[in-house]
């Protein structure tokens, strides 16, 4: 019921994620036809040059999607935030299906059938357009059911990278911890799914039992197929409507997707146009998006730049960092706009309960428990100059259980449901009060400042000053108490993000 609740809250923005979905997957297969069945048919008649064919399509079929879109992400021309390194990810999963569906297909044709059409007198071609290929079809249909089917899956994982699609639903549920929001996602892709392999599972058997009309249904097919395509080109349609639109990026997780919509909110009340990438990943995603010009603005964390992203030594004084920043931002083509007013900082949390049971009150009192706790961190708390080894170094901390690395959204509740006994998370999470969870002291004074500042495209700034004086706006409005009562809203009372912002914008905090 609550599903259903939502889809109909969000009727007209699940319209539009189905649509970008399916033309991810669209587009991808059509292109995988274009390469596979011409690959396929060298595959079969040419043995030497099939064999490593298949193999070069065997590899990338085996590498995770994930890691994929990563080795995509820095190339020239391929690379970038946005649905073209998805569909060029989408086109090399679909390549093996088509491929092997081809030349199994072309290579199970009874000889004497090629023998009886030699003897007619047919060449090459005429014997692969009006014998081979109309008997190899069921085959290629076959293997293009299985394209598609693989392309409605992998294609919610695009959405990590901008994309777009109904993996946006599945990302957002995550951060959020909400599985109505998930489900939200992952239900109408299923249903994509099933829909595509029992409409294409008909043609495939109407092709094999050889009925007159298949011709006449593969081509109602794929014309049906260009013209769900063709549709969301109204997305490229969109592009003219983006030229004077602002576009406003985040990070994967709940309070990054508030800041995030907290930025757009203030454009639009500016008349400003915006267009939202939320949910795109990590630091380094969104970092590298704005470099690129795929975002114009998203909002950063002053120590996570200094260290992570400009690999400068801690510094603990908060205008030194910001300065430090300001510099090496401006170096890049960036401006760091005034902080919003909330610091942050990563906080080392323990259940309540064992904090008092064992009297932890800093994080060098995990030295007494180090022997048998086990850690759990966030991806990039692990490798961050900021994160796990300085921490530890600084502590004198070594567990003797290696640290559990999961997403940053299930850090919370595997803290609480005893699978970690430590996490690093955030001092601004809303679970901290929910989950009964307290923060140790930072005795050494360890980790640096993050203020939260957004940065922008210099050439935004200076090009459109309306954008400027609407954020500006925003400098030191938010406090902490006014994060973590935003993050508590969505993360514990499974609020609306957009509701929620413009609550605490409308001053109904």
């Amino acid at each position: 019921m609550r599903l259903l609740s939502f889809w109909v809250a969000h009727r007209a923005e699940l319209a539009s994620m189905l649509q970008r979905h399916i033309f991810l997957v669209g587009v991808s297969t059509l292109v995988a036809i274009a390469l596979g069945v011409p690959a396929g048919i060298i595959a079969a008649r040419y043995r030497r040059v099939g064999r490593p064919v298949l193999v070069i399509a065997n590899v990338a079929q085996t590498i995770p999607s994930l890691a994929l879109l990563g080795f995509l992400l820095p190339l020239p021309l391929i690379g970038g935030i946005g649905p073209r390194i998805a569909i060029v990810a989408l086109v090399l999963y679909g390549l093996l299906p088509i491929v092997r569906g081809t030349a199994a297909g072309l290579s199970s044709i009874d000889r004497g059938v090629i023998q009886a059409a030699e003897a007619m007198g047919m060449t090459g071609w005429q014997r692969l357009w009006l014998v081979e290929l109309p008997l190899a079809l069921p085959s290629m249909v076959g293997g293009i059911r299985v394209a598609t089917i693989v392309g409605i899956g992998t294609a919610t994982i695009a959405a990590a990278i901008g994309a777009g699609g109904l993996g946006e639903y599945i990302f957002r549920g995550l951060s959020m911890v909400d599985s109505t929001v998930i489900l939200a996602g992952a239900v109408p892709a299923a249903l994509l799914a099933l829909s595509a392999d029992a409409l294409l599972t008909i043609v495939e058997r109407l092709l094999a039992v050889g009925r007159r009309p298949r011709y006449r249904i593969v081509g109602a097919v794929a014309a049906a197929i260009i013209a769900i395509v063709a549709a969301p080109l109204a997305f490229g349609g969109r592009a003219s409507d983006r030229a004077n639109a602002v576009v406003i990026g985040s990070k994967n997780f709940t309070e990054q997707v508030l800041l995030g919509e907290l930025l757009a909110q203030s454009l639009e009340r500016h008349g400003v146009q915006v267009v939202r990438r939320l949910n795109l990943g990590g630091t380094f995603i969104c970092d590298r998006a704005i470099r690129s010009g795929d975002i114009d603005a998203y909002v950063e964390y002053s120590g996570t730049a200094l260290t992570a992203i400009f690999k400068a030594p801690i510094l603990h004084d908060r205008d030194a960092v910001l300065n430090a920043i300001r510099t090496s931002y401006a170096a890049a083509g960036l401006t760091v706009l005034s902080p919003l007013g909330f610091n942050n900082t990563f906080a080392i949390l323990v259940r309540r309960a064992d904090a008092q049971a064992l009297g932890l009150h800093t994080i060098g009192d995990l030295r007494a428990v180090q022997d048998r706790w086990t850690p759990g961190f966030g991806y990039e708390f692990v490798e961050r100059a900021d994160g796990y080894r300085g921490l530890a170094t600084a502590y004198g901390l070594h567990f003797s259980r290696d640290p559990r690395v999961m997403d940053l959204a299930l850090m919370y509740r595997a803290l609480a449901e005893r699978q970690v006994d430590l996490v690093a998370g955030d001092a601004t999470s809303g679970l901290i009060t929910a989950l009964d969870l307290t923060i140790l002291g930072d005795d050494r004074a360890y980790f640096p400042p993050y203020h939260a500042v957004p940065v922008v495209r210099t050439s935004v700034v200076l090009g459109r000053p309306e954008v400027r004086a609407a954020i500006e706006e925003l400098a030191g409005r938010v406090s902490d108490a006014d994060m973590r009562t935003m993050n508590y809203a969505v993360d514990v009372q499974h609020h609306d993000v957009a509701a929620t912002v413009k609550a605490f914008l409308s001053g109904g905090r």
